[in-house]
């Protein structure tokens, strides 16, 4: 995928859904549950319970969602994701080598990073967009704000404490896209297999972005 593709695709939903299970039963749900709310991105974070068996499924019954793998530490996890049919890649960290296997095999990869420094790195590296993480802790809208202007061409994406309450917020402020986790998955609504509560938080997220969404969505082909 072309990284003018991938900028498109988040520019056309905007917000990226964070699993993170140590059941892979209870991920497949989690993600088949965002789905019915409307959610198009979904990352499977490598520190699930087999991962790769459940990206292979959820590209297998989630036709209309493009799949990714997050928190990979290292080239051997990235392969082991891009094997299992990742479509896009994050990372917690930047890491040169990283950026060139998934540039190489053509698959967006978005490093996180947090101080200017760390961002122009990534993206000089040839990274697809970049993760600032944690934005909560670095300040939320107010410091996502303070990196538009010398940082603007950079397509970034917050993740850490966004919430369904600030990621409006957090789009005025310059950012592409946003990535939620907690919040869009209660605790208590896992623990009882309410998997209704989480569709609706999803609704609820993607009613609230339709403002910040292009009236051009991408062409469902480009989510295969």
């Amino acid at each position: 995928m072309q990284t003018q593709t991938w900028l498109q695709i988040l520019r056309s939903h905007r917000a990226i859904a964070v699993i993170r299970t140590a059941e892979i039963g209870v991920g497949y749900q989690m993600a088949q549950a965002v789905a019915r709310g409307g959610m198009h991105l979904i990352e499977i974070t490598w520190n699930s319970d087999r991962p790769a068996e459940l990206i292979r499924q959820l590209r297998l019954d989630l036709k209309t969602c493009l799949i990714g793998a997050g928190t990979l530490l290292d080239r051997n996890q990235a392969q082991q994701a891009i094997v299992a049919g990742a479509q896009f890649l994050f990372t917690p960290h930047v890491d040169i080598d990283l950026i060139r296997l998934a540039i190489a095999q053509q698959v967006p990869i978005v490093p996180g990073a947090l101080s200017p420094s760390e961002i122009v790195a990534a993206w000089q590296a040839g990274a697809s967009s970049v993760k600032v993480f944690p934005i909560q802790t670095a300040g939320g809208a107010t410091y996502l704000r303070s990196l538009q202007g010398p940082l603007g061409q950079i397509p970034l994406i917050p993740t850490g404490g966004v919430t369904l309450d600030n990621a409006s917020e957090l789009l005025a402020a310059g950012a592409i896209a946003v990535g939620l986790s907690g919040c869009l998955f209660p605790k208590t609504a896992i623990v009882n297999a309410d998997w209704q509560t989480i569709t609706q938080q999803a609704q609820v997220l993607t009613q609230r972005l339709l403002p910040y969404q292009e009236k051009e969505s991408a062409p469902e082909s480009k989510l295969e």
